[in-house]
């Protein structure tokens, strides 16, 4: 009896031990998971992951590879590069740098490359997959999923018809980038929406989301375009126009487009465009796949500070920044004015911002956080603030190498003498779209108000020449 007491009283120490031991490696085996990832790589990753979300992609691509190079199988830097090639359109190298990741983030990723490379068939098992799980809310996700599986076969974008198209653009009182089209045989007007992901029909008038045929300028055809369905009505009315489908930044991409609101033109390819002969040349980059993101800076020498702006040209301003994007530019808040039935929105002058080479003086701007921080939620990114077509309405504006770049031509000053092209006053349900911005009079300006410098090698005080004819399209 007494031995059979030791024994358990032995067995249950053993026991006691041995449980102590288990809780001892679990603790140890997170600080060995720590103690595994090499300080240098750590380094790295954190520099990566900051410029990643500060929008400086250039400096998070070194800066992750270098951290890929140190821990190729670590799973957080192998996120980070596939976050960082989906958004620079590397879409070969998210997929092979996600390969055999299974977290709901790594088939987000993954589910995007193959849509956006044209791969319908894994696009739709990837982000089938990534909804299943009911803890995910990815709308666009499960929108493209269904969209994607009934696509299953198709070749997303395939044009034929002319090798150029051609079709003039109309003004409507703003800066709206209004497109007449054809969608499916009919006759109809799109917008350029770069701030949209996606081709969206209009679904007022009973559209489905579904793929689609375009025809731009009675001869360029772009067959099984996949195009998302949304009322579009409020957007018709903003810009005085019966939209009935938005040009979105993935349909964009394949088009080789250039738009050019002063010439009144858009125009479509089915070749790479050539650079034209005076032009600053901008890269772009595409948060999650579908963001359209500048890098500019507010000044221009080396101290400028940088600043990362998304481009939507569904909204008429010029730009709108939030507060950290003010500081950055040097404008003190109390500089800022309401904004006429604005609400509490404000306005204010950019003294300079610089995109590519061009140095753009005396920019009209919004002062709007929430518009931006709703960016910011959604992409994941830190926003300065955001572009308008009433700013790239003063340029003639090119996309090439699959919108990887963007080419901005600057429109000579004379052809900034219409007078029918002037920002709408805000409406009361929709504060912050169209300001009504000031001008400076003793500036020439565009029509959203931006001033314009003077031409290259132009003397100060020098006449303006012969008023700009209608610039011919480029081929």
């Amino acid at each position: 009896m007494f031995r059979f007491a030791l024994n358990s009283v032995l067995r249950s120490r053993l026991a006691a031990v041995m449980g102590a031991s288990v809780v001892a490696l679990g603790c140890g085996a997170t600080g060995q998971q720590d103690a595994d990832w090499p300080p240098v790589s750590k380094r790295w990753f954190d520099r990566g992951d900051v410029s990643f979300r500060q929008g400086d992609l250039e400096d998070a691509e070194t800066a992750s590879e270098n951290a890929l190079r140190v821990t190729p199988d670590r799973e957080e830097v192998r996120l980070l590069a596939g976050r960082i090639a989906l958004a620079k359109l590397e879409f070969a190298r998210a997929i092979q740098v996600l390969k055999g990741l299974d977290s709901n983030e790594a088939r987000s990723l993954r589910g995007r490359a193959y849509w956006y490379a044209g791969d319908v068939d894994h696009a739709a098992d990837e982000l089938e997959k990534l909804v299943a799980d009911p803890e995910v809310r990815d709308p666009w996700a499960t929108e493209i999923a269904k969209l994607a599986r009934r696509g299953s076969g198709r070749k997303p974008f395939e044009m034929s018809g002319g090798e150029l198209g051609v079709t003039d653009m109309p003004r409507t009182g703003s800066t709206a980038m209004i497109v007449p089209l054809e969608i499916n045989g009919e006759p109809g007007l799109g917008l350029i929406a770069t701030g949209t992901a996606e081709a969206v029909v209009d679904s007022s008038g009973g559209a489905q989301a579904n793929w689609v045929s375009l025809r731009f300028g009675e001869r360029v055809e772009v067959r099984d375009v996949p195009a998302l369905a949304k009322d579009l009505s409020g957007i018709s009315r903003q810009v005085n126009a019966p939209i009935k489908i938005l040009l979105g930044v993935n349909l964009l991409r394949h088009l080789h487009p250039t738009f050019d609101l002063i010439g009144g033109q858009f125009v479509v390819r089915r070749y790479e465009p050539p650079p034209p002969p005076v032009a600053t040349t901008v890269k772009l980059n595409y948060v999650r796949g579908g963001g359209m993101l500048i890098r500019g800076a507010f000044g221009n020498d080396a101290a400028a500070a940088a600043c990362s702006l998304l481009v939507d040209t569904s909204i008429v301003y010029p730009v709108a920044l939030d507060s950290g994007g003010w500081k950055k530019a040097g404008v003190a808040p109390s500089s800022l004015r309401s904004v006429p039935n604005g609400g509490s929105l404000k306005q204010g002058t950019v003294p300079l911002l610089k995109l590519g080479s061009f140095e753009l003086p005396s920019v009209p701007a919004l002062s709007g956080d929430q518009p931006v921080k709703e960016r910011e939620e959604g992409l994941g990114i830190e926003l300065d603030g955001l572009i308008g077509s009433g700013l790239l309405a003063n340029f003639r504006v090119t996309l090439a190498d699959g919108g990887r770049t963007m080419w901005l031509e600057d429109m000579p000053r004379e052809a900034f003498a219409p007078s029918d092209l002037k920002m709408p006053e805000v409406p009361d349900e929709a504060p912050g779209d169209g300001a009504d911005l000031p001008d400076d009079e003793e500036a020439p300006t565009s029509p959203s108000g931006v001033v314009k410098p003077p031409p290259a090698g132009a003397k100060p005080g020098a006449p303006p020449g012969k008023p700009a004819a209608k610039a011919p399209a480029k081929p």
